[in-house]
């Protein structure tokens, strides 16, 4: 049986990345996920993706990236891997949630002091 590959479509600093990876795990750090042995097309290839070529460079020395929770979109185990890409988040459906406090139940009342 072949070695699974997983999909893993994530907002960073509002683009939409699509990776591609050997290993997706919950991390012990909590609210993360891991993600290591990241999978890219093939060097050999004639003709090269600039924006695969981009991610290649940006994870070129990470052994393992840990992603927020709140910033997965999807993860799925797929046969083969395919393009690595970033995309714009503006214009799509994508929304992220905004984590950085918790409401109070003053916040949810209507009242302003």
């Amino acid at each position: 049986m072949a070695e699974s590959i997983y999909k893993v479509i994530f907002l960073n600093q509002n683009q939409v990345y699509e990776v591609y990876a050997k290993h997706v795990y919950q991390s012990d750090m909590y609210g993360f996920i891991e993600i290591e042995a990241f999978v890219f097309g093939e060097r050999s290839q004639m003709i090269v993706d600039p924006a695969e070529e981009r991610l290649k460079n940006e994870f070129a020395a990470v052994s393992r990236s840990y992603i927020p929770m709140h910033a997965l979109i999807r993860i799925d185990e797929v046969e083969k891997e395919g393009v690595a890409k970033i995309s714009d988040a503006q214009g799509t459906n994508v929304t992220q949630i905004n984590m950085s406090r918790p409401l109070s139940p003053r916040d949810h009342s209507g009242d302003t002091d």
